[in-house]
């Protein structure tokens, strides 16, 4: 059977346009770490490395034989988490600290890391093929809510999960906190983009 996130996973991907406390597994993931403005050019290469290299471990029996364990998904969503330069009064786009990412299957290893760095070769940069790593990441016991609205709007929602905090005795733990990117951007309107919005927490 076909593993869907959005069936199986509904409850880390697809939270309410309320504050929900969840504990997050270990995952894996391929993931790029950086520097600058989202809005930027370089930034939208990024992405494309990050799909180009999931689509080729999704296509891999359809070039090769499949790995153990290999099992039929789909693609899992964007990922990024953000946060400023220590020090950061004001928000500048320019100086946000980033790790982008996608989720990987269960099967994933090094191995096929390193064959998705050389099925896609000739659709992204060397430089940017060079960024592509394998991590697994344990967020733990985090904060989450659904935005629906432009991503200049978030701090609205953030706000509400931050009044939350107050009033149920959590503390969030820093600054830094995670996006899962839910719509395509160049197919829905700013003020219809689904955006799921997390903070690591802890009780007082």
């Amino acid at each position: 059977m076909k593993y869907e996130w959005r069936k199986q996973d509904k409850s880390i991907y697809l939270p309410k346009q309320k504050p929900e406390i969840i504990d997050i597994p270990t995952m894996k993931y391929f993931t790029i770490s950086g520097k600058g403005n989202p809005n930027s050019p370089a930034f939208s290469e990024l992405i494309k490395t990050l799909y180009a290299a999931s689509y080729a471990v999704k296509m891999i029996p359809k070039k090769v034989a499949a790995p153990e364990g290999y099992y039929d998904y789909t693609v899992f969503p964007l990922e990024g988490f953000w946060t400023l330069e220590p020090g950061s009064k004001t928000l500048n786009k320019d100086q946000l600290i980033f790790k982008i990412m996608i989720r990987q299957p269960d099967f994933i290893t090094p191995e096929l890391l390193d064959y998705a760095k050389e099925t896609i070769i000739k659709k992204v940069s060397p430089e940017n093929r060079e960024l592509l790593k394998l991590e697994e990441i344990t967020e733990g016991l985090n904060l989450q809510m659904l935005h629906i609205g432009s991503f200049d709007d978030e701090p609205a929602t953030f706000a509400q999960m931050e009044d939350f905090c107050e009033q149920n005795n959590i503390i969030r733990l820093s600054k830094s906190h995670k996006e899962i990117y839910l719509s395509d951007i160049h197919k829905v309107a700013p003020d219809k983009l689904k955006t799921t919005l997390r903070f690591e927490i802890k009780y007082k």
